[in-house]
């Protein structure tokens, strides 16, 4: 018989997070992440796709295709409502991706900053209007 009462069940750990952005069109989406932003496309589903998966290093989004958008633009950027946070570990990682972003040409919704809180980041806005903050420790 099994003594039920020495089993233990590890509680569960959560290892990643795939932030889901909504966009008005996949392969477009797909080449902004890939040209700007130094991911690579992990899959795209459909024909013609209407979902993909973008990812650099270990972060990964998830992009889904709507035929409108979900928010309003104005108040998305009015009340800056973030699509998705992603972080590096060092200041000096912060700004050299700042710096590699602002070579690419990307469309910087907010440049590099440096935050009450102890952090530096800046916002990238997509060719959807999804505002994608990233951020680093300040020192």
């Amino acid at each position: 018989m099994v003594d039920h009462a020495d089993t233990q069940t590890a509680k569960p750990v959560i290892t990643a997070a795939e932030p889901q952005l909504f966009v008005s069109e996949i392969n477009a989406a797909c080449e902004f992440f890939t040209r700007k932003l130094g991911f690579t496309v992990a899959f795209t589903y459909g024909e013609p796709p209407y979902y993909a998966q973008v990812a650099r290093d270990v972060a990964r989004i998830n992009l889904r295709c709507v035929a409108a958008p979900l928010i309003d633009g104005a108040l998305r950027d009015r009340e800056q409502l973030l699509a998705a946070s992603l972080t590096v570990a060092t200041a000096a990682e912060i700004k050299a991706l700042f710096l590699e972003y602002q070579a690419a040409g990307v469309d910087f919704f907010q440049t590099l900053r440096r935050e009450p809180w102890g952090a530096r980041d800046f916002i990238v806005k997509d060719l959807d209007g999804n505002l994608l903050l990233f951020a680093g420790p300040a020192e």
